[in-house]
């Protein structure tokens, strides 16, 4: 695909920086949605243009969306640390997986946006154990992953015709982000990190690689994938934060603290042994990062020391 036209929501996020610098630096036209003076400023630093609506307003957003080839929707308000296990924390991302996402998708069919890149979670998946999980594997619908479901579904029924919808299941971020420097802080005090059985796998994806996936899906087939670097198992990911912050050993979270917070921390249980191969085999992204090592925290401790 030569030089587009790209209109980005959720563009100063951890993975929107990300997408519109490597979007930038690749030549395409980038607006990005700004709601803030200090958004504004952070989009003028990146290279792109600001642009005034409302996730919650149509009409706005079909005006930024005239002329555009392609909507990349990477709007979400994730709760750090063990505000997560709050359900009410979640509220509005929540809705921004929801009545967002149906918001830009009837915008971007009214505007004859070609193309809608939705950024999604990979904990979707139901538990598999140790079986390896594609993208045809099923999905297991609770409270917590149902606001996903519902955004993947907005995008699934866009997609046709002369229309592509791409939704990426990115793994759990970790690197220089603000969930990543918590758990970092908590192993540093002794306090819990681990959330599950140690032998489960989990799904990962290094921020030095969240640029380059939403990049490589502007010329990806309609359809799901899943983005991250090899799957880990949890015990291993306990020991390079324990091993990052100079400590012993990590925690994980007791039965006490699990049932207090309840079903939305379910999913962060679950064993995801998951493969990108597909995005891969359709796009030819690879991760930089391709397998998890104590190493992937350098830049967040760089940044805010822990001890």
């Amino acid at each position: 695909m030569g030089r587009v036209k790209v209109v980005v929501s959720g563009g100063t996020g951890v993975i929107g920086r990300a997408a519109v610098r490597a979007l930038v630096d690749a030549g395409h036209d980038v607006d990005v949605l700004a709601r803030s003076a200090a958004n504004t400023e952070v989009i003028r630093r990146l290279g792109a243009d600001p642009v005034s609506a409302d996730l919650f307003d149509r009409e706005s957003l079909a005006r930024i969306y005239s002329g555009a080839d392609v909507a990349i929707n990477l709007a979400t308000e994730v709760p750090v640390g063990y505000a997560a296990a709050w359900p009410t924390a979640w509220r509005h991302n929540d809705q921004l997986r929801t009545r967002a996402v149906s918001n830009v998708v009837a915008a971007a069919r009214a505007s004859g946006v070609r193309r809608i890149i939705q950024e999604s979670a990979s904990f979707v998946y139901a538990d598999a154990g140790d079986a390896w999980i594609s993208e045809r594997d099923p999905i297991e619908i609770t409270p917590a992953t149902e606001p996903v479901a519902v955004g993947e579904s907005h995008v699934q029924e866009y997609a046709g015709g002369f229309r592509a919808g791409v939704l990426l299941r990115f793994g759990c971020i970790l690197g220089d982000d603000p969930l990543t420097k918590f758990w970092l802080r908590a192993a540093a005090t002794g306090r819990p990190v681990g959330i599950g059985s140690p032998d489960a796998w989990t799904h990962l994806v290094h921020t030095d690689d969240l640029g380059t996936a939403v990049l490589a899906a502007l010329h990806a087939p309609s359809g799901v994938y899943n983005v991250g670097a090899a799957p880990v198992r949890r015990t291993e990911l306990v020991e390079g934060f324990a091993k990052a912050v100079g400590s012993d050993e990590g925690g994980y979270l007791g039965p006490v603290l699990r049932r207090l917070a309840g079903g939305r921390i379910e999913p962060m249980t679950r064993s995801l042994r998951i493969s990108s191969d597909h995005f891969s085999a359709q796009t030819g992204w690879q991760p930089s990062r391709p397998a998890f090592d104590p190493a992937w925290f350098d830049a967040a401790l760089e940044a805010q020391p822990v001890r």
